[in-house]
């Protein structure tokens, strides 16, 4: 990975409910224009600033004529910006305001650094796997979606079981009732997927995970595929409802006879790097993990 341009043109998206970020949005901004570049923010965050005349106020479409995504959030806020860097072919930074942050790649304090950095070019660029899913019912009708994390069936009636069946590349493998079913990108596997019992996936690891949630079955495993694969979950519940989730945004609801097939998608999300730290070293940092183990200082 090559040093990178200083970006020309940036479009920043805040987490909206954060009254904390306005501030620091502003003084990021006022750096960037005082150096030479166009700064946008969103509209719909707007009303988050306290001076809303200081940036040129834009839509998500906007984002097409960026050099660069800037999300100043936490991970809800970053895989919100993930898309719309996607969908531009841009890189996305990240700068944490959340509390694990483990998609950002710089902490608040860290701003005037953040800021130097890019100016210089002085940053390199990550390619990261995502998501394109596909649900089709039974009378045909379509809804499609993408992710960065990952996609999720699950049951959207919390006393009631769903019952589906797991096929990958034409081969059927389970079928059992359970809460659900999470299928990961290598970045999304320690996000909803870990959390349901998957293992944890290296990002530049070319597969997908596949991560039944409390199946009544005696093979209900999670399972690592290669990313090429297709993957295509059934739902077979009668009088049952299952929701159709895509980084945590419901899609569509589900019933018998729906169908969700999930892919690599085609357009790959580019993180911003500037630190060396590696993932396992991230790894430990942002889940606080005990690695000495319950024996430490024991004989």
């Amino acid at each position: 990975m090559s040093p990178q341009q200083k970006p020309e043109r940036v479009v920043i998206v805040t987490h909206p409910l954060r009254d904390d970020v306005a501030e620091l949005a502003e003084k990021l901004a006022a750096a960037l224009r005082e150096a030479g570049v166009l700064v946008r923010i969103l509209s719909g965050e707007i009303r988050s600033l306290l001076r809303p005349d200081a940036l040129l106020v834009v839509d998500e479409t906007t984002s097409a004529t960026a050099d660069l995504v800037l999300a100043l959030g936490g991970d809800g806020t970053v895989l919100r910006s993930a898309k719309m860097a996607a969908e531009a072919d841009v890189p996305l930074l990240g700068v944490n305001f959340g509390k694990v942050g483990f998609l950002a790649e710089a902490e608040t304090g860290e701003l005037e650094t953040v800021v130097s950095r890019l100016l210089a070019g002085d940053y390199t660029v990550e390619e990261r796997t995502a998501l394109s899913v596909e649900a089709t019912g039974t009378d045909g009708e379509r809804h499609r979606s993408w992710a960065f994390n990952d996609i999720a069936v699950e049951k959207a009636e919390p006393a009631r079981m769903l019952e589906v069946f797991i096929e990958i590349d034409g081969t059927r493998i389970s079928r059992y009732g359970s809460d659900g079913v999470v299928v990961a990108s290598p970045t999304g596997s320690t996000a909803h997927a870990m959390s349901a019992g998957g293992p944890v996936v290296w990002p530049d690891v070319d597969a997908l995970v596949v991560v039944p949630m409390n199946a009544h079955a005696l093979f209900a495993k999670p399972m690592v595929v290669h990313s090429s694969s297709e993957i295509r979950i059934g739902v077979e519940s009668v009088g049952t409802e299952g929701a159709l989730i895509a980084d945590g945004k419901e899609i569509t609801r589900l019933t018998a006879g729906d169908t969700v097939t999930i892919r690599r998608s085609e357009r790959p999300v580019r993180l911003v790097r500037m630190s060396s730290q590696s993932f396992a070293s991230r790894l430990v940092s942002k889940l606080s993990l005990p690695v000495d183990g319950w024996r430490h200082g024991r004989i």
